[in-house]
Order: C-alpha cells, then sequence, then structure tokens
C-alpha cells in the first residue's frame, strides 16, 4: 500500500465519522475511541500477512493464524465499536479463529484434519450470527408493533369463527 491509499482511507473513516457525529463533540479521544481497531489491531493483523506473503514465504505458513484471527477480530471490533453492536458481534471472534486456521490450511499443506475445526467453529459462528440475528428482529419488529399484534388477533379470530364448509 502506498501513501495516497492509506490516507484515502484515513479520510474515509474520518468523513464517516464526523457524519455519523450527530452533533458530539469530536477530538482525539474519541478517534482513538472508536477507531482503536483499525489503528492496531487490523494493521497487525496485515504485518503477520505481509511478513508471510512478502518476507518469509512458505516457510513462515504458521504466521497466518494470528494474521487472520487479528484482522477478523479487528474488523468485527470496528464495525461494534462503530454501530454500539457488541452484544450481537460477538459470534465474529469466534468465525476470526475459523478464518485464521482455514488460511493455515489453505496456504499451508493442506492437512484435511484441520477442516474439522475450520467447519465447527464456522458453523458455530454462523448459527449464534443467525440466532441473535433473528432474535433482534423478532424483538425489535414483532414485539414492538401493536400493529402485528392486531393483525394475529384477528387472524385467530377469524379461523375460529368461520363456518366450516361441509363437503
Amino acid at each position: 500500500m502506498n501513501l495516497r491509499t492509506i490516507s484515502g482511507f484515513v479520510l474515509l473513516l474520518l468523513g464517516a465519522c464526523l457524519f455519523l457525529n450527530q452533533g458530539e463533540t469530536f477530538g482525539p479521544g474519541k478517534i482513538f475511541a472508536y477507531f482503536w481497531p483499525s489503528l492496531f489491531v487490523i494493521p497487525l493483523g496485515l504485518f503477520f500477512h505481509w511478513l508471510y506473503f512478502s518476507m518469509v514465504g512458505r516457510k513462515g505458513v504458521g504466521l497466518l493464524i494470528p494474521g487472520g484471527i487479528l484482522f477478523i477480530a479487528g474488523v468485527v471490533c470496528q464495525i461494534a465499536m462503530l454501530f454500539n453492536n457488541w452484544v450481537y458481534m460477538w459470534p465474529g471472534f469466534i468465525l476470526a479463529v475459523a478464518i485464521g486456521l482455514f488460511e493455515f490450511y489453505w496456504f499451508g499443506n493442506r492437512n484435511k484434519w484441520l477442516l474439522i475445526p475450520i467447519n465447527i467453529l464456522s458453523v458455530l459462528s454462523l448459527l449464534f450470527f443467525a440466532v441473535f440475528s433473528i432474535g433482534s428482529f423478532y424483538n425489535k419488529f414483532v414485539l414492538s408493533q401493536p400493529i402485528i399484534a392486531i393483525a394475529f388477533i384477528l387472524a385467530g379470530a377469524m379461523i375460529i369463527l368461520m363456518k366450516k364448509k361441509d363437503v
């Protein structure tokens, strides 16, 4: 990455933060508070990837495990910090381990036994994401909307009160 690309990403993140600021004070403390994953964790994961792909090559395939874990965990933390949704993003940490192991499998000697924990962790993470997302959707739209409750009551009453047709 060159300096132009890095400065473009920095300006993009800063503009998004200012746009989503909603009138609050903004300073260096806010930048560190909201963007600590982008400042510290994600670059460390990219550093491990850079070491593997540019410096040590096939001899250092073990660098991809912490690289993948740190990069994905940094992305998960960044999303959770920006949208304040730690409650729903925690399965991303399980997925980070699965992705780190998958990179080790893909670029390593392709030991087929690594696919067992990779698949278990991936399915577990996606299952938790789905359960918490459906639970959040249910709580937000179904339980808080009296129109849906009234529609269910009317549908149930219509089913009970409708005359049964003789066949």
